[in-house]
């Protein structure tokens, strides 16, 4: 998502490294670089003017001109405007002292509201909820049918209601129907899946006022491709004004788009944004954290999310094994190597992984490569191993030319590729193996870090 506005704002910081001191010059020239770079990412021009007027002001502040280099001190104080405009905490969602607890999902037609409502409700329910959905969204034929299929997949609670007629008032009946039903089936969340339009209408926001002057909801979500940009951010302040949001979802984060609606869109309504979706499947909802995000776009790296994601997805158990076997003089086999991968598959996209890693020292190659590696390949390596024979996975040096061939046609491979995969095994068994001595600690406690590192 921000990959070229943060490569667009690395050169220029790069353009002040080597200065020994900040002048008028440079500083200008830094500033229209950063300016150009988030323009072109879609932040609205009004955000940009008035970052780049805190940045010039504080930038000009003697004590940091003394602490710090040039490029450290501009890095610094963006940092700090950029997580200024996004909220310096983490929004959290606000809970009825008596259940239920109302959400009511806003937006438009196609910004993904169903399966968001749906990724909401899983969200909840790890946190200990019992969250029950509707959908009011009577203009649409398969609309409530879809929530259906997204409650049936993550087994949340669903009031159907019956066949209806497409008017307001039957609007109003569903949602106080489902209100009850939460009730008497004592779940303390009710999500409110609301009907959208393609684009804004006298309509469409008095069913939203209607429905919120009969469910008093703690929460007005607004839902917001965050790929459409601008008109995201557009769209978001014209719900404002008629609703008072009390916060966003931006969805399609892990996309290619410019970033701009997610820099622009809490400046504009002043609400916060409280969640992002970070791809297709249920599980893919994230609180919004504007510090690590911040760090994401300046390159360095989001860290903690990535250990979080580790520490709800992967087998715990499973990977201390596997250090284990890695770090030992016997090294780990093909089996521990496939489950391995199979851990790793469940934290995303290779891509979404590297984009979590800093942009300087070990990790920096593996950005440059990350868009050029081919997803399927994890699965053809699967296969490969797969096609082998348990004596096989445990005993690689086993596999000779006659072995290799079979197993290049079970799983639907070339010979090369079989090859290929023993000889990158071998490799890293011995990278792990040099690890484990005592040689490598030393030369890893000698490292120095950049600075904030």
């Amino acid at each position: 998502m921000f990959e070229n506005l943060s490569d667009k704002l690395q050169r220029a910081f790069k353009s002040l490294r080597g200065q020994g001191t900040l002048t008028e010059e440079n500083m200008n020239e830094a500033l229209r670089e950063i300016r150009v770079a988030l323009l072109e990412a879609d932040v609205n021009f009004k955000v940009v003017k008035e970052l780049i007027d805190h940045i010039r002001e504080k930038a000009s502040g003697q004590e940091v001109m003394t602490s710090l280099s040039p490029a450290e001190m501009v890095v610094k104080v963006v940092r700090d405007e950029l997580v200024a405009i996004l909220g310096t905490d983490t929004a959290k969602l606000k809970f009825a002292s008596q259940p239920p607890t109302v959400v009511l999902m806003a937006g438009l037609q196609g910004s993904g509201k169903t399966t968001t409502s749906g990724k909401l409700a899983g969200w909840l329910k790890k946190g200990g909820h019992r969250p029950m959905l509707v959908s009011v969204d009577v203009y649409r034929p398969a609309a409530r049918e879809q929530l259906k299929v997204v409650a049936k997949a993550i087994s949340a609670h669903l009031y159907e209601g019956s066949n209806v007629e497409a008017n307001t008032a039957t609007v109003e009946r569903l949602a106080k129907e489902a209100r009850k039903e939460a009730i008497n089936n004592g779940c303390d969340v009710l999500i409110v899946d609301t009907a959208g339009r393609l684009h804004i209408d006298e309509q469409l926001m008095e069913e939203m006022q209607s429905l919120k002057r009969l469910l008093n909801p703690q929460e007005i979500l607004f839902v917001a491709d965050a790929m459409t940009g601008q008109d995201a951010v557009n769209s978001a302040k014209e719900f404002h004004d008629k609703l008072s949001l009390t916060g966003v979802v931006l969805t399609k984060m892990d996309g290619d788009a410019r970033g701009g609606a997610a820099l622009s869109i809490r400046n504009v309504t002043g609400q916060p944004i409280k969640f992002i979706g970070i791809g297709e499947k249920y599980d893919a909802l994230e609180p919004f954290h504007p510090d690590r995000i911040v760090s994401r776009i300046l390159g360095m790296g989001d860290i903690l999310s990535l250990i979080e994601r580790a520490e709800e997805k992967l087998d715990k158990k499973k990977s201390e094994e596997f250090a284990r076997k890695a770090l030992s003089g016997d090294g780990f086999s093909l089996e521990d190597f496939r489950d391995q991968l199979r851990q790793v598959k469940k934290l995303g996209s290779l891509q979404s992984i590297v984009g979590m890693l800093p942009k300087i020292g070990p990790f920096a190659q593996m950005h440059q490569v990350s868009d050029k590696v081919d997803e399927k390949q994890i699965t053809r390596v699967e296969a490969i191993i797969n096609s082998m024979t348990s004596y096989e996975r445990e005993h690689h040096e086993a596999i000779n030319g006659s072995r290799r061939k079979r197993i290049a046609r079970g799983s639907g491979t070339s010979v090369q590729e079989v090859n290929n995969l023993l000889r990158q095994y071998a490799q890293m068994r011995k990278m792990f193996k040099s690890m484990s001595k005592p040689s490598f600690a030393k030369r890893l406690a000698g490292m120095k870090l950049p600075n904030g590192m």
